[in-house]
């Protein structure tokens, strides 16, 4: 068994639902690994932000243009899992229009995004990024794209391939899931 990514952040309290994670207030930033309630690391920086950005607000575009489905805004949770539940939130999401199930006014989906796009944050470890993508792939997501504003790489990972490194001198493509996409990395990362 694949172990769930474990954020380098403290322990809330144990033993939390995913509606409980809802009622927390705004000003607690967190997710839901296996019933675990953990703080997440203070908001992300300029060079975090920029890149995500570059990059989701030109797929989120895309799909809407292609009524391919729907983007979220970053830090959606998902509910992965339940009893214990699991609500993850990424940079970047998107879930295809055929998978869209109705909210029935419950705060996260029961479903795993077609595509989920993490943004490296200095603070993080290869450990916890490479868990959090191996959970992403585990629950479902075809492709997660691995963002690094400061190694200026995007690595793919989909379950049913290698990963792929790709720098600023790359095209990234939607391949099947966002299939006519794609964007030159150099507009991802530009010159500081």
């Amino acid at each position: 068994m694949i172990a769930e990514p474990q954020p380098k952040t403290r322990r809330i309290r144990e033993a939390v639902t995913a509606a409980e994670l809802a009622q927390l207030p705004d000003t607690e930033r967190s997710e839901l690994i296996r019933g675990e309630l953990v703080e997440m690391a203070p908001p992300p920086g300029w060079d975090h932000g920029r890149s995500t950005n570059r990059i989701g607000a030109r797929a989120s575009v895309f799909v809407f243009d292609h009524d391919l489905g729907d983007v979220p805004a970053a830090e959606t949770g998902f509910l992965l899992a339940r009893d214990p539940d699991t609500v993850l939130a990424p940079d970047f999401a998107f879930v295809s229009k055929e998978r869209i199930v109705p909210s029935d006014g419950k705060p996260y989906l029961p479903l795993c995004p077609d595509l989920v796009m993490e943004t490296v944050s200095p603070s993080d470890t290869r450990r916890e990024v490479a868990l959090k993508t191996e959970t992403w792939l585990r629950y479902g997501a075809r492709m997660v794209w691995i963002l690094d504003p400061v190694r200026r790489t995007l690595t793919i990972h989909r379950s049913d391939a290698p990963f792929r490194v790709l720098g600023p001198e790359d095209t990234l493509s939607g391949e099947d899931v966002l299939p006519g996409f794609s964007i030159a990395l150099a507009s991802v990362f530009p010159p500081s």
